[in-house]
């Protein structure tokens, strides 16, 4: 930002523009002349109007420069900062902007070339050629670009004292720039004769300083010239016929004589030979060539045109045609990563130059800092070179610096730094260079980082700290702080006690056992835990030890079988619901019907023979999952096996409802009673209640969106009620039905409470599964579930359901115990309805 005293100076440094200045190619304006003829108010009047100009630039200027102090990385702006520095002549701020602009991004060749300019326009001092050829040096390097090396060329050749002179160290440098264009862009099948043409140009002019008397030095230099003609023609260029003529012409200069009007005339057979076949190589290319001088054509379609372009010189089989090629995709689509990164592979799998894969890597990073696929690659290309450990460390921390679209991305850096310390440790290095990647790693990710992620990278830290810093306390410490973040995650307690089970540590496994067995997991984590610590006892510990372990896991694994239940009911009933809503009336009330006649037995079953389902627990052998057996015991006395475990749930169950039913009078959660709502089932647990709403955005109208979730977790169970504002909007969402979301089809129904009511009050044994409670919560009930006293209206009793508990033991049988042979006599036979029930006992 200019300071109050670099504001006149800049002031007094400004001169207006050339008509039309301002432009890219404008060179720096010079002092504004006088003008011949004019009065002096036409003359004060102009001097007002360049000083208001020049304030508006310094307005300018100093606007752009406090937004490049707050955004260093804007390109944009740094192009119009320089602009506006150029436009007002202040050379020192212009100088030190183009360095900063260049320290983040590389310059284009055109800026390159304006830079070069302004600075000869300058000085043409000694000291002034020495930083201008640096400045061309720099520029070449960065894109391939032929205008700006026939710019370097020229201005070497003209303003460097031992080439202008010829001496033998000002020949020597010039041809060897010129063999370095050549290399660069020599084979640029449109532009490359270009830079032969001036190479010859430049041999032509030393042969006539010769003098007539030194024929042997004569000769030699005409053999140059004939050579680099032999060069070019076996080179597949544009224009290639008219260099044939020129060399023909040539040799004819040279007082070798043939035939204008033969093509090959005079020139010697394997340069014939090599001119047709690099014609015949520059025909096959030409399609290509014509395709990519579409001036029209998008980014896109230039993309592809090259990557089609790219593939067929591959398959050539000449790399140095490959990466010239790759240069001048990279020179017109510069922040196409696609590009850098084929080409970055292309050079690691086919040429391996160390000084190209370094140049390379470094300009692609340059234009492309935000892909950490390339500091990836970038890194590991360094390291199969052998490059130093403060290279390969001064280029991780240019990456770690950079902004990468994913939290992911910067894991995948830091654990490649860790892969290259581990690979190198033998090199000398010390392992506290590890443990300090990951501490940072760890300090920079940790907070963004998934479980997932969290996992891989701290498991790998863990077991490098054991294997190769031989510190199990670390190694430990590693464990305790990933716990203290994810001790939720079954992975990490099963991962810590596999580490302290391979190192032999057995007391430690089973301490941490201890600490998990009781934790709450996602899914089928809590029994497997309970499991995998029976097992573990059986493969490492002493009787006692097992026996501890049955009795700590016991009643664990009942309260987990338990739980289990009343999901498993919770699903089935909103199942049943929801198979309910998509039938009519009539088809619902027969459903429901059947309903009660198929669920009735297992609910009665439940009440009849609890204490059978005890013994009959005691007769069975234990077998667990973890496959262990033991002598017969009672369950009280440690048996876990699953069979037992859900015999014991259904008899505390049971005892709970009944006890519920009977004599419980506290209040029962209702179902929501608008008339407006859909139940969402088969929802993806991943989805929460922003992407319900972004799913029915496209119809509007959701005022309301309950997500139902585990009580214990709190995750979601896949199911949601959607509240809408009319019907209008209800009958839209209900069409969306089998739709999917997150990649799951979702099943849409409509949610009628008094129809859920009737469903209620005939399936028993739904409401039953409703009511399992959960593990320290017996009077938890599933929504929806109701007392017998609302389920049925007093003064209306039928002795329907569980009514049938007031009705002679012999006369009833379960419902819907029929057959389809049945005939409706209402004899012996057995009852098919509850209508010819009732009809039965009002006849006795």
């Amino acid at each position: 930002m200019a300071t109050e005293e670099e504001v006149p100076e800049a002031a007094a440094v400004a001169a207006p523009g050339p008509a039309g200045g301002g432009g890219d190619d404008a060179e720096m304006p010079d002092a504004a002349a006088p003008s011949d003829s004019g009065s002096d108010s036409d003359a004060d009047s102009s001097d007002s109007d360049d000083e208001g100009a020049a304030g508006a630039d310094e307005l300018r200027i100093q606007a752009l420069e406090r937004t490049l102090q707050e955004q260093p990385l804007d390109y944009e702006t740094h192009v119009q900062y320089i602009q506006c520095l150029r436009k007002s002549g202040n050379i020192e701020k212009l100088r030190a902007a183009r360095e900063e602009m260049n320290k983040y991004f590389p310059l284009t060749p055109k800026m390159w070339q304006e830079w070069a300019k302004d600075e000869a326009s300058l000085s043409t001092s000694e000291e002034a050629f020495t930083d201008i050829e640096k400045l061309y040096d720099r520029g070449v390097q960065e894109y391939l670009s032929i205008k700006l090396w026939r710019d370097y060329l020229d201005y070497v050749e003209e303003h460097d004292p031992s080439v202008s002179q010829c001496t033998t160290s000002g020949l020597s440098k010039m041809r060897d720039l010129f063999e370095r264009a050549i290399t660069a862009g020599g084979l640029h099948v449109t532009e490359g004769s270009k830079l032969w043409a001036a190479y010859r140009e430049y041999e032509m002019a030393i042969l006539i300083t010769i003098s007539d008397g030194n024929d042997e030095e004569k000769a030699k230099q005409v053999q140059r010239i004939r050579t680099l003609f032999h060069r070019q023609l076996s080179v597949p260029l544009a224009e290639m016929e008219s260099t044939l003529v020129e060399y023909k012409s040539w040799e004819a200069e040279q007082g070798n004589a043939n035939d204008p009007g033969s093509n090959f005339d005079g020139v010697p057979s394997n340069v014939i030979s090599a001119y047709k076949k690099a014609s015949d190589m520059y025909n096959e290319r030409r399609q290509y060539e014509d395709q990519l001088s579409n001036t029209g054509a998008s980014e896109a379609d230039k993309l592809q045109e090259f990557l089609k372009y790219l593939k067929f010189e591959e398959s050539s089989g000449d790399p140095a045609r490959v990466q010239v090629l790759y240069e001048r995709a990279v020179s017109e689509l510069p922040v196409s990563s696609d590009l850098w990164i084929a080409y970055t592979s292309y050079l690691d799998r086919s040429l391996k130059v160390p000084s190209v894969l370094r140049s390379v890597y470094y300009r692609a990073t340059r234009n492309c800092t935000w892909v950490a696929e390339l500091w990836v690659h970038y890194l590991l290309s360094l390291e199969r070179i052998h490059s130093s450990e403060e290279e390969l460390r001064h280029v991780f921390e240019r990456a770690v610096q950079c902004s990468f679209p994913t939290i992911t991305e910067y894991l995948n850096v830091y654990l490649t730094r860790v892969h290259s310390l581990r690979r190198r440790i033998s090199d000398g290095l010390d392992f506290q260079l590890i443990r300090q990647t990951f501490t940072d790693a760890a300090e920079f990710l940790s907070p963004q980082l998934g479980t997932e992620e969290l996992l891989r990278m701290n498991a790998y830290w863990a077991r490098l700290e054991r294997n190769i810093g031989k510190d199990v306390a670390a190694a430990r410490g590693v464990w305790e702080n990933t716990i203290k973040k994810s001790g939720s995650v079954l992975e990490v307690w099963q991962q810590y006690i596999s580490m302290e089970i391979e190192m032999g540590h057995v007391h430690e496994a089973r301490s941490l056992y201890k600490r998990c067995y009781s934790k709450r997991f996602a899914g089928s984590g809590s029994l497997d835990i309970c499991y995998e610590w029976i097992r573990f006892e059986e493969e490492h510990g002493t009787l006692d030890d097992y026996d501890l372990a049955i009795k700590k896991v016991t009643p664990r694994l009942k309260e987990l079988m338990v739980f289990k239940s009343q999901e498993e009911a919770k699903v089935e009933a909103y199942s049943t619901l929801n198979d309910n809503s998509n039938v009519d009336d009539s088809s619902q009330k027969r459903k429901a019907s059947k309903m009660v006649n198929k669920q009735q037995p297992p609910a009665k079953k439940r009440k009849e023979n609890p204490v059978k389902s005890a013994k009959s627990s005691d007769d069975q052998g234990p077998r667990s999952q973890s496959g262990h057996s033991g002598p017969v015991t009672a369950l009280e006395a440690g048996e876990v096996t699953r069979e037992k475990v859900e015999a014991s749930a259904g008899m505390k169950v049971d005892s709970d409802s009944r006890t519920r039913n009977t004599s419980s009078n506290e209040p029962k959660p209702s179902f929501y009673n608008d008339k407006c709502t859909v139940f969402v089932s088969n929802i993806d647990l991943k989805a929460n209640e922003d992407d319900l709403r972004r799913f029915f955005s496209d119809i509007g109208g959701a005022t309301a969106i309950r997500l139902l979730k585990d009580k214990f977790t709190k995750k979601s169970r896949g199911l949601a009620y959607v509240d809408f504002s009319d019907n209008k909007h209800l009958e839209a969402a209900l069409k969306k039905n089998k739709q999917k979301l997150l990649g799951k089809k979702v099943s849409i129904a409509r949610s009628d409470p008094s129809k859920g009511k009737k469903s209620r009050e005939a399936g028993s044994s739904s409401k039953d599964h409703d009511s399992f409670p959960q593990s320290g919560d017996d009077g938890a009930k599933a929504p929806g579930s109701s007392t017998l006293d609302k389920e049925v209206p007093k003064g209306d009793m039928k002795i329907t359901g569980k009514n049938t508990r007031f009705a002679p033991r012999a006369l009833v049988k379960p419902l819907g115990w029929t057959t389809k042979d049945e005939k409706p006599d209402g004899g012996t036979g057995e009852l098919k309805s509850n209508e010819e029930f009732r009809n039965l006992l009002l006849k006795k």
